[in-house]
């Protein structure tokens, strides 16, 4: 089955189809209109936006995505709050840094010491999520084999790409929006650059690129390669962060810790 992702809203018919052995995929919203547009097909309306799904999956032989696991989709639910919580703090100590009235920054330390508190408490019950499921864990201890890949890394590609270790290095760096797309036209060679994907993977894995860099992991020879042939920080780093999630699909797929 083909449907467009809707937030929370398709939760239940995924848990349907799941319970049924229904194979299904969900597929950007963005991207079934813009089939739909390729199509000729201008109206909408529910019966004619059912059929282009149908026919979307069928032209582009689109691959079914993991039947949802409940305790991974409480992972996701976790971190997805911490994510919350965390842009709440660095708003609130932005706006501690422009106030100087004192009952307004009192107000707002203890606002960020409860914040603190709340982030704390929700580290622990991630924690606790993954030591109680056994795939959850094993998967955690995997992925965190590899040098630079925290705990929050380590539950946010846990919690959203369970597709790791199931599909290409290729497939897996396009669906994090890794992959760096061409840009080219006849004899003009633009510049390739990266693009839609899983936002929230995508920002994990550029900060656990940052980090590896302070660590002795062999993947940093990498970036240095890139350094010393003259690609600028960023797009060196973003190349590493590729790196590092390839590398993380072939050690789920054998199911072997990163080895120095």
């Amino acid at each position: 089955m083909v449907l467009e992702a809707s937030g929370v809203y398709d939760k239940s018919l995924r848990a349907g189809l799941a319970l049924a052995g229904i194979g299904h995929v969900r597929v950007n919203p963005q991207r079934a209109r813009d089939f739909a547009r390729a199509s000729g097909r201008l109206a909408k309306t529910d019966a004619l936006d059912a059929a282009m799904l149908a026919e979307m999956g069928r032209a582009l032989r689109l691959v079914a995505d993991p039947l949802p696991e409940a305790g991974r989709e409480r992972l996701g639910l976790l971190s997805r709050r911490r994510d919350q919580l965390v842009a709440m703090r660095t708003q609130e100590k932005q706006r501690r840094i422009e106030i100087t009235d004192s009952f307004i920054g009192a107000d707002l330390d203890r606002h960020m010491a409860g914040l603190n508190q709340a982030i704390a408490a929700i580290e622990v019950e991630i924690q606790n999520q993954i030591g109680s499921d056994a795939a959850l864990a094993q998967d955690q201890a995997l992925i965190r084999s590899v040098p630079g890949i925290g705990p929050v890394t380590a539950s946010v590609l846990a919690a959203l790409m369970p597709e790791l270790g199931r599909r290409s290095g290729k497939q897996i760096a396009t669906l994090a929006g890794l992959a760096p797309l061409n840009n080219d036209s006849g004899l003009r060679r633009g510049q390739r650059s990266i693009r839609g994907g899983r936002r929230r993977v995508r920002q994990a894995l550029y900060m656990a690129a940052v980090a590896s860099l302070r660590t002795q992991s062999p993947l940093n020879a990498f970036y240095h390669r890139l350094r010393q042939a003259g690609k600028p920080p960023k797009p060196a780093l973003v190349a590493l962060a590729r790196k590092l999630l390839v590398t993380i699909n072939a050690i789920m797929k054998t199911r072997t810790r990163f080895a120095t």
